[in-house]
């Protein structure tokens, strides 16, 4: 009898396994911080349907077309991302909506909270734009300048220089399509769904604001890091 059960056990199990459902690649990571906590600048209910439905639909709908293709299997987002321009367009359009948004998250804190720019990228910016507010005038006319939806972003450029640039729906400057490539630092999302609830069509005033919120701690070390990885090359 213990023969006849063991044979069962080993007949059943492969197929237990063939029917456990596949782990998603890619999965959505939770706020760094409360829904509310960048109030006022952006309120809790826009942040709360940007994370939980608008990141979301591009984690399930990324999973989806790699699953659809099997050269795709095992890639990391940033190898996605580096071979958009030979892509499908679910995999560009999404790949670059997830990371993008991961990325956005992170550059954010509580008003208050989230520091200055460290002394090296203080001076950077001074010496790419002519101070501080002249990189915000030059940031918002990116913005306010991408038409539809999109994205603004200060990066460090393939020459080490530190530069604005806007990209649009859900590219960035780490994708082979970027009109200009290099390494961000800080990225805004001028998508209406980030701002509206709060600002209505009012895409500058909401670019304005937003420094409020900058976590420039992350972006600094962003910067060093950066560096350090271009000096070595």
């Amino acid at each position: 009898m213990r023969y006849w059960f063991a044979c069962l056990v080993a007949l059943a199990a492969p197929v237990a396994a063939q029917e456990r459902p596949a782990v998603p690649a890619f999965t959505l990571a939770p706020l760094p911080y409360p829904a509310t906590a960048l109030e006022p600048v952006i309120d809790g209910e826009t942040m709360t349907l940007h994370h939980d439905r608008h990141h979301r639909a591009y984690v399930d709908a990324l999973n989806k077309a790699v699953a659809a293709d099997p050269a795709l299997s095992g890639r990391s987002l940033e190898q996605l991302l580096a071979q958009a321009g030979s892509a499908p367009a679910a995999v560009r359009d999404n790949a670059g909506g997830h990371w993008n948004h991961g990325f956005f998250w992170k550059t954010m804190a509580p008003a208050g909270a989230g520091g200055v720019p460290s002394p090296e990228l203080a001076r950077a910016i001074d010496a790419a734009f002519g101070s501080m507010e002249r990189m915000k005038t030059a940031f918002k006319a990116a913005g306010t300048g991408r038409f539809g939806s999109g994205w603004v972003w200060l990066i460090v450029d393939a020459d080490g220089r530190l530069a604005i640039t806007s990209t649009p729906n859900q590219d960035n400057p780490l994708m082979d399509v970027a009109a200009i490539r290099g390494t961000p630092l800080l990225g805004n999302d001028v998508w209406e769904h980030a701002y509206y609830l709060k600002h209505r069509n009012r895409r500058a005033e909401y670019l304005d604001t937003w420094w409020q919120v900058v976590d420039w701690k992350t972006v600094s070390e962003r910067f060093a890091e950066t560096m350090d990885r271009t000096a070595q090359d």
